[in-house]
Formats: structure tokens, sequence, C-alpha cells
């Protein structure tokens, strides 16, 4: 008699390289809804099967709403940005998780859960309740964490991210953590940090577009994204749009008469930054460098 052999386990599939990575999302009523941008949807999934505590992401998804012309437009903006994003990772950028089909035959993009709320919420809970302008030492850790991420980008990854704004950061919890999200604009830099290739158009958000992406013939640089990047500290200064209605907010606020003692401070060593990263060319990272490096003496400082 053969003694009795155990049934070998099949072997498992290997997966083939590239293309979406197997993970089931749930359709999205089930899901909790974060936020929304053009054309698309952001929800939080949770992710604790039977009973395991696993960290919770953020999937993004076309609007189901749109018509079949726009959600072929904004699929492919996804998928090139699973592919930018895909390659990025620090710690104040929103990482990858996976891009993956969904149900319903939509393509999904799986990141990180980076924050409960976006910048820009923060800045419109603090307007409704008439708190004012954030605190110096807010500004500062919000300063910080994104010039950190915006040289990463385009020191070490040649990227422009192109669409700097208060609703592009996401906060966890009470500034513990700030995040840059949607590179889905990125842009290519060359060796002399500007956007060359002819074919490629910066789109951004009106508000906080530079001049030269106003112009016809504007040079784009990585100098356009500073320039949204120090936008974005004004409006938690004025917790305004910027170039909308300014003068009208401001007085019916009296938001100018805030921004005194440190908050006035910092304003000042903001845009004399922002100045001298306008007025010398190549200096962009230089800034970057120079606020991070002096962490711990602001910090002490405020």
């Amino acid at each position: 008699m053969e003694a009795f052999k155990s049934p070998k386990k099949p072997a498992p599939r290997e997966k083939p390289e590239g293309g979406p990575v197997s993970v089931t999302i749930p359709a999205s009523p089930f899901m909790q809804k974060l936020g929304y941008g053009t054309g698309v949807n952001v929800y939080l999934m949770k992710r604790s099967p039977r009973g395991l505590s696993r960290s919770p992401w953020a999937v993004k998804k076309v609007n189901s709403q749109c018509n079949k012309s726009q959600q072929s437009i904004y699929q492919q903006r996804l998928n090139e940005e699973a592919k930018i994003l895909k390659n990025l990772q620090h710690p104040n950028i929103v990482g990858y998780r996976a891009f993956t089909e969904a149900n319903d035959g939509s393509m999904c993009l799986a990141m990180e859960y980076g924050g409960e709320k976006s910048l820009c919420y923060l800045l419109e809970e603090r307007q409704e309740k008439k708190l004012g302008p954030f605190p110096a030492a807010t500004i500062f850790k919000v300063a910080l964490s994104m010039a950190r991420g915006l040289k990463y980008l385009h020191n070490d990854k040649k990227l422009l991210h192109g669409d700097i704004k208060s609703s592009n950061v996401v906060v966890k919890g009470d500034f513990e953590t700030v995040k840059i999200c949607d590179v889905g604009m990125s842009l290519p830099l060359d060796e002399n940090m500007t956007v060359s290739d002819p074919e490629l158009c910066y789109v951004g958000t009106e508000p906080w577009k530079p001049k030269e992406a106003l112009e016809d013939n504007g040079v784009i640089t990585d100098k356009a994204d500073i320039f949204a990047f120090g936008l974005t500290l004004w409006e938690m200064m004025t917790l305004s749009v910027p170039h909308l209605n300014l003068d009208d907010d401001l007085e019916d606020e009296g938001l100018s008469l805030e921004l005194v003692g440190e908050e006035l401070l910092l304003l000042e060593a903001l845009f004399t930054l922002h100045s001298v990263v306008f007025a010398v060319r190549g200096l962009l990272s230089a800034s970057f460098s120079f606020l991070i490096a002096h962490e711990e003496l602001i910090s002490d400082g405020n």
C-alpha cells in the first residue's frame, strides 16, 4: 500500500508585470466621499477585513455623471496621474497604493490617505467661525512641509507640480502631517528647470496662476510652483482666495488689521523670500533649502 501523500498546493500564479493591481474597490455608495475635483470624486476606502487593522486608502474615481466624451478625457488624466504618482515617494507627498479596475469597469487610483481634511476646507471652516488668520507657527509648519515636497519634485524628480493651491494640500489631525496631493497636472522640467516641450501646456487654476502662465508665449519654469506656494500661504493669512475681491474681503472682515505681531513678521519674511526667488534665476531650491535648514531657528523664534 502506497504511503499517503498530501496533495501539492498549486503554484501561485505570477502576476503580470505592469497593469492594474488586483484590489477590490467597493462601489461608490459604500464609501465615504472625501471631496471632488474636475471630473473626479475622491472616496475613503476602509481596509480592515476579518478584524485586521489596516490603514485606509483614498480612492479617486472618474465622476460617473460626466458624459462619455468627458469620462474618456478624465480617465486618461487619471491614467497619467497614476504613472507619475507611482514613481514618487516622499513623506510630504501623498503616496501611491494601487491602480485598479472597479466593479463598474472604470479604473481607480488608490492612494495613501493623507489626512482628514484639505487645507482649503480648514480655511473655509476658520473663516466661517471668524477665527482670523492661522497662527504663525501653523503657517510655518505648512510652509516647511510644502517646501520639502516641492524641493523633492523639482530637484529629485524634475517635475513641476502644476496646480499648487490649498485644495491640493491635505492635513492630518492638528497639522500633524501636511502632504501635497493631485499630481495629475505635473509637467517635466528640463536641466534649466523649464517646461521646454512645446506640446505640453500648463493648466493650473486661475487665481493661483503666475503671470507667465497668463501670457500667450510665457515661459513656464519651476517658479510657477513657488508663486502658487506663496499664494497658498497667503490664503492662510487672509482666509481669502487670491485675486478675488481682495479689497472688499479685507475691508469686510478686517483681516488686514488682524495681521499683527508674529503673523505680520512671518508675512514679511515669506514675501521677502518670494521676491528673492523671482528676482534671481535658480534660487528656488536654495530658498527651499534655507527654509528647511533654519527650521529649528525659526521655530524657536515663534
